[in-house]
Order: structure tokens, then sequence, then C-alpha cells
């Protein structure tokens, strides 16, 4: 009896490592909780198309936007976790709403398997062309004397774009009043218009109407200059060393993925990031390719979420 219990354990334990062996044997589906068209969306795109390339299977890329990107995150949150239904998924859904909503349907560190970074989007303090300053020292110069005027354009209540400026404020030394709008769009037009006087914003969207001239760019909010704008300083090189402001893209999977499946993925994710080819694209979105252990993705989302935690209740921002 014991010797045939014996066998039926080693026979499930084959199998188990037979059926985790063919991973992936079917499509695999990437739920983006955003529109089409944005930093996030492309990219995902991008690394779709060469994780089937190499895994010989379809990658399928899903858009679920709504609900303040929480729609999508919680659909994967929800999913079986066999590795067939992933999530690429921003700063937003996965560390500012913990802190911006009273309630989110997910735990973005207990409901979910870190894979990989996918991306660091980097944020561009842009103001408009006829504004009278060209650096940051000289706009928080300005701003000091100019309180009645001194004002920052959003893309919306609780974006990175409205945190950057939160978090620039206090170690600016000054204060502006907030005009959110609903999206990049709308933003930019207004800062063209003068309508405000300065607005934290991704490479991406605000990068092209700096330059055909509509915008000024004073500087960017990584710790290091971008590569693909050398020229322009950081703010931590305009004095405000502490200052890192951007949005970020990674890869996650359910809660409870084996670790070897997640292993894999990470794996493949390391070396679509190593091509040159994706590098240029990744660079060309104004964005910097990603990277990283799960242990290091872990590490830097809960990280992430103590940090705008801080920005959100010193400035009493609520969600509307």
């Amino acid at each position: 009896m014991k010797l045939i219990r014996t066998a039926a354990l080693l026979l499930a334990a084959t199998f188990a490592a037979t059926a985790q062996a063919a991973y992936p044997d079917k499509p695999i589906r990437i739920v983006v909780p955003y529109p089409p068209g944005g930093t996030t969306d492309l990219l995902t795109r991008l690394v779709a198309q060469k994780l089937s390339e190499s895994i010989k299977q379809p990658v399928l890329v899903d858009n679920r936007a709504g609900g303040a990107a929480m729609i999508g995150s919680d659909l994967v949150a929800k999913s079986a976790p066999d590795g067939y239904t992933l999530l690429s998924t921003g700063a937003g859904p996965h560390v500012i709403n913990v802190s911006l909503f009273p309630k989110i349907p997910y735990d973005p560190v207990r409901d979910f398997a870190p894979i990989t970074l996918m991306s660091i989007n980097p944020l561009l303090m842009v103001v408009p062309a006829a504004m009278p300053v060209n650096t940051a020292q000289e706009f928080i110069a300005w701003a000091r004397e100019h309180k009645d005027k001194a004002n920052y354009c959003s893309i919306g209540l609780g974006s990175p774009s409205h945190l950057a400026a939160e978090l620039f404020k206090p170690l600016a030394g000054i204060e502006m009043t907030h005009i959110p709008y609903g999206g990049s769009g709308p933003a930019i037009t207004a800062t063209i218009g003068g309508v405000c006087s300065v607005l934290f914003d991704s490479v991406l969207s605000s990068g092209p109407h700096v330059k055909s001239g509509k915008l000024k760019v004073l500087a960017t909010g990584n710790k290091q200059r971008l590569p693909s704008w050398p020229n322009v300083p950081t703010l931590a090189e305009a004095g405000l060393p502490t200052f890192e402001a951007f949005t970020w893209g990674a890869l996650l999977a359910p809660a409870g993925t084996p670790h070897d499946v997640v292993a894999r993925l990470q794996a493949e994710m390391a070396r679509i990031f190593a091509m040159p080819d994706v590098r240029q694209k990744i660079e060309d979105m104004g964005a910097l390719p990603g990277g990283g252990t799960s242990a290091e993705l872990d590490a830097f989302t809960r990280s992430e979420i103590r940090k705008w935690a801080k920005v959100i209740k010193d400035g009493n921002i609520k969600p509307e």
C-alpha cells in the first residue's frame, strides 16, 4: 500500500512538472487598464509582439479602461493564477489609488505577483513659451514674486502630474493654485495658452510641443538626465536634490502564480528589454526601458506607496 501511495505521488509530481514545463501552451492575455494609445498601451503592444515571437504563442493586449484604471486591475487580481492573464499597469492604479480612495477592490501588494518593471516614464516641467523664465530656479523666483498669479495645471485630480506639482511646491518653498483638467490634451492646451504657469507632464504628450516651440521645458523629474533630452537639467540639478517624480509601467500576475512561471516571464522581459530595437523604440516614446527582478519590483512598489501616501496626506488631496 505504501509503495502504491509513493508511486502515485511520484506520478503526480511528474505530471505537474511536465505540465508546468509546457508553459505557455496557449495564448497569454495582458490587460491594460487604460484606453489605447497611451505610453503603457504602446509599450505593452511592443512587448507583447516580442514575447509572442519568443514563446510561439499569441500574446493578446486587452484594454479594460475605467474606474480610475481599477476595473482592469481588479479583473486581473481575481483571475486564475496560471500565468495566462497578466496586468500591465502604472503608478496611478497601483500605488496612488491606495491612498487617494477610501477603498479600492484589490490590494496592490497582496493580490499580485510582481514580474518586472517595464518602463520609467519621465515627467517634463514645462511652461508657456512666453513665460519670462528659462530655468527651474527662475520659475521658483517668479512664483515667489507673483503669488497671486502662480498656478499649475494637471492632467487630473490625483494624477502623477498633480502629485508631482504637490511634491514640488514645499521643496521649492512656493504656493500655487491647482487647475485640474481631464487629460494631457486640455492641460497642454491651457498651458500653451498661458492659462497655467507650469505643468508636469509626460515626454510622450508634452515633448512634441516643446520641440515645436509652443512650450518651454525647464527640467525633468528624474534623478539623471534623459538620453533623449541630454541638454535638459534635472530638478535635482536645479537645487531640489530630493525631488524625483515620474510615472512607470510594471508587469504583474495574480497572486499565487507559480514561481517558475513568474521567473520565466521575468527572464523573457529581461531578454526583450536588452534588444537594441526595443530600447530605441521605448526611448522614442519618451520612456526608459525597465527591467529588474520580482523582488526589486516588490520593494519599489512598497516604497512608491509610502512616498505618494505622504504627498496625498500632506496636500489633503481627496477624490472628487
